[in-house]
């Protein structure tokens, strides 16, 4: 970390109005849906049904063989047709469980529900891991793991902060479902053994933070924690930076704190009252680059490329398609990957080429790191090629976050050289 810190953060424009106001949009795949088989770094998983199978909404198709346990459930009716390899969000070809859609969305329920009222923690937590509940804020970890461990917990943080420009899909979803984030509070409060939690919403959304108090009349040691319109708030470091004014080396855990994202708490809700699946999502489709922003609800394992279409397509042929936002985001070269259970956006932007001049030494990017590093003497130990110097100044700790690139007066793709050195240190050590 930087001897000298500066603000750790930055206000950036939102954007929010292209997509907040905006009806929300429900889907239905056309022909087929393929459903990725990942999960995190996790792609071995037990297929459950065989070719020519009959599945309905809800239909538990796979789970992890190893690892941490992460069954997959059917998100349409249809017939299982077997797996292929398709490009995945990861930037990596992945397998993919191809469903050929019968357009009548039959659905079961996934598994019984549980009255977590009367259910113990210990039963919440195996629940929560056998429903397949993983983070819906864009990693897609399984969401049980946090709470295996209660001891010295003092807090449960909600995350609902969504700082990213253009993403909407949390403040959607909350606005039209805020009794289920506040039962999957209470939920999340139980399975960590506490009896605060804290819901963060940004200042700049004094409506969100209306709507969700308004439904906590009974809802003991739930309050909304409003937080500055700044960039990266949603990294969970920053939020228990912001909230608890506490620091922690690895895990939030170190501070008393399990953060979780709001969507995933809607999640749970649905699990313990109705017994369903993670099968759809609310992601938001916005930017420049496509002619009709909005978000709306899909089934898991939809093609973009149709929901692309389904909001009016491409303003021109030359847009930077980004899985995620513009700042923590992978730009994907076609369209033709799926929407999985993490993904919270689909970015259009404008191909604009973009003319970096040399470093002028202002530290800016050192001033704004979040995680407290210094990127320009990163990048110039990536440029030395000396591996030492790039652990040294903490390459592995950065969270490519974008915003040294984003506060670069000479528009030099920072993260994008403070990524390879954080790949070539991880290289090393696994040598």
């Amino acid at each position: 970390m930087s001897l000298f810190l500066g603000p750790m953060r930055h206000h950036i424009p939102g954007k929010k109005e292209l997509t907040e106001s905006v009806p929300l949009m429900e889907l239905q795949p056309k022909k087929e849906v393929y459903i990725p088989l990942v999960a995190g770094a996790n792609t071995d998983f037990e297929i459950f049904v065989q070719e020519g199978d009959a599945v309905k909404v809800g239909t538990k198709l796979a789970c992890t063989k190893a690892g941490f346990c992460v069954p997959i459930y059917s998100s349409v009716s249809g017939t299982y047709k077997g797996i292929v390899k398709r490009m995945h969000n990861s930037l990596r070809p992945q397998n993919h469980m191809v469903i050929e859609c019968d357009g009548k969305q039959e659905k079961i329920q996934a598994f019984k529900p549980l009255d977590y009222k009367s259910a113990s923690r210990e039963e919440c937590v195996e629940f929560v891991k056998n429903a397949g509940i993983v983070g819906l804020g864009g990693a897609g970890f399984p969401a049980y793991v946090k709470y295996s461990k209660p001891e010295g917990i003092d807090c449960v943080l909600i995350n609902a902060v969504e700082c990213e420009p253009y993403i909407t899909a949390d403040y959607r979803t909350v606005m039209e479902d805020c009794s289920s984030l506040i039962t999957g509070c209470k939920i999340m409060k139980k399975m960590a053994n506490t009896d605060k939690v804290y819901i963060c919403i940004k200042k700049s959304h004094p409506d969100l933070i209306e709507k969700v108090q308004s439904e906590l009349h009974d809802a003991q040691g739930i309050e909304v924690k409003p937080v500055p319109d700044v960039y990266p708030m949603g990294w969970e470091r920053v939020l228990v930076r912001e909230v608890l004014h506490k620091e922690y080396n690895a895990l939030p855990a170190e501070a008393g704190a399990i953060v979780g994202n709001a969507s995933t708490a809607i999640a749970i809700a649905h699990a313990f009252e109705d017994g369903d699946a993670i099968y759809e999502k609310c992601l938001t489709v916005s930017g420049e680059g496509v002619k009709k922003p909005t978000n709306v609800k899909v089934c898991v394992g939809m093609p973009v490329s149709e929901i692309i279409e389904a909001c009016g397509g491409y303003t021109s042929e030359n847009v930077r398609l980004i899985a995620g936002g513009p700042m923590m985001g992978k730009t994907i070269v076609n369209d033709m990957f799926v929407v999985d259970r993490a993904m919270n956006a689909i970015t259009v932007l404008p191909d604009k080429p973009v003319d970096a001049i040399a470093c002028l030494r202002c530290g800016r990017c050192s001033d704004h790191c979040p995680s407290g590093l210094q990127p320009v003497r990163i990048s110039q130990a990536l440029k030395a090629n000396d591996v030492d110097e790039m652990a040294k100044r903490g390459a592995s700790s950065c969270i490519e976050c974008g915003l040294c690139t984003y506060i670069c007066p000479s528009k030099i793709d920072v993260t994008e050289n403070v990524r390879k050195a954080k790949r070539i240190v991880a290289m090393k050590k696994k040598k």
